[in-house]
């Protein structure tokens, strides 16, 4: 057995941009043992990324001098320890990032990619759904054409957000801009194309009802968080309104609170987070969880190439996936660097990763490189100079 002996934070930032606010950062977490065994994780930058690069610092201290081949314990042992982890977002994805790296630590020292230590996978290829195509798409014609590109890319899957400013409520206006966008897309791909509509969780239930009822005929594949997230109330008046299927599950934390969607027959298409749900000792939990319970699932993946990388793992051993959100495509490039571009988009699926481990290798020369410069975080929409 080994002892965990550091575990470091990681920003790294690049003036090149992704299609997503937060692609220009990424938070990694290196972890190294006693015998110098190295792994690797990703935490959720957001708009916090000096909170969670200080939280990664503070959690941290819980874990050092433990066993790193015990990544379940270790996380039972700071949940005991910290007494808001359940409501805590920075603790979360903390802990996420730190697990998934003690995971990575064990499949290198076992000789086996991670999916093999979780029973095997059922499938090689990863299917996948194309998320960050429709930057500055505006008019009907700019989602259709941009649309259009992402078919013949391959994927037979794409999600859009088609409700431009509108927060809480919609208006006439706002659902006739949105209907028309939608059918741009459907006319545009077919009808064999899974289309995927994103609320990003802004809508009050009255709003997202008459946005399902104009949406049904164009045979969404999924809502994505038709309303705020802790309106229970209101999802469950969402779900009594429409056929529509439901899915949600970016924002929750621990195998519990998916539980409680789950098991109230709230949610379609769970929607955990590796980087935020608690790692893979959660995020496994959560597939067999959902399994039982006949929801699909489709892990939320809009981060970087590490939590890319770790996704994939767990996808691949899901027999209830429907598909896994890629936003690989649409990354700026230095991201797909750090992993040297292994878990490249092929016709709409990913080859599994089976290196030791998270699957794929780490570019430290990469990273290195990226956290020396002079990086720029974003928090509360202002850019500061984040020296590390």
């Amino acid at each position: 057995m080994t002892k965990i002996s550091q575990i470091e934070p990681i920003v790294l930032a690049q003036t090149e941009k992704g299609s997503a606010t937060w692609a220009s950062v990424m938070i990694l977490v290196r972890v190294v043992t006693s015998n110098g065994m190295v792994g690797f994780g990703e935490a959720v930058p957001t708009l916090r990324v000096i909170n969670v690069y200080n939280t990664i610092k503070q959690v941290s201290k819980g874990y050092l001098g433990k066993e790193a081949e015990e990544p379940e314990k270790n996380y039972h042992e700071w949940y005991r320890q910290d007494f808001y982890l359940p409501r805590s977002f920075e603790s979360a994805t903390a802990t996420s990032a730190i697990d998934q790296a003690l995971w990575d630590i064990l499949g290198k020292e076992l000789g086996a990619p991670i999916y093999k230590l979780l029973g095997g996978e059922v499938r090689d290829k990863i299917p996948v759904y194309a998320n960050g195509w429709y930057q500055d798409a505006v008019s009907p014609e700019d989602f259709a054409e941009k649309a259009k590109n992402v078919i013949r890319m391959g994927y037979k899957a794409l999600k859009f957000d088609p409700f431009g400013p509108y927060f809480n409520s919609i208006d006439e206006k706002g659902l006739q801009e949105a209907e028309e966008r939608v059918k741009a897309v459907r006319e545009a791909v077919g009808e064999n194309v899974d289309i995927l509509i994103e609320h990003h969780g802004r809508f009050n239930a009255n709003a997202s009802i008459l946005i399902a009822k104009r949406l049904e005929n164009y045979n969404p594949g999924f809502m994505e968080e038709p309303v705020h997230h802790e309106d229970i109330e209101g999802l469950r008046k969402y779900k009594s309104a429409t056929v529509l299927k439901v899915a949600l599950g970016e924002r929750l934390i621990g195998v519990k609170e998916a539980a409680n969607y789950i098991g109230d027959g709230l949610v379609d298409i769970v929607q955990p987070d590796v980087c935020n749900i608690g790692g893979i000792s959660v995020g496994r939990k959560v597939i067999h969880l959902s399994e039982a319970f006949d929801v699909e699932i489709a892990f939320h993946n809009a981060f970087g190439s590490i939590q890319n990388a770790y996704s994939l793992q767990l996808a691949a051993i899901a027999p209830n996936l429907y598909f896994l959100e890629n936003f690989y495509d649409w990354f700026p490039r230095w991201k797909r660097d750090i992993v040297y571009d292994e878990t490249k988009v092929e016709g709409g699926y990913v080859n599994v990763p089976n290196k030791p481990g998270i699957g794929v290798s780490v570019n430290a020369v990469s990273y290195t490189h990226l956290r020396r410069q002079r990086q720029m975080c974003i928090r509360d929409r202002f850019l500061f100079e984040f020296p590390l």
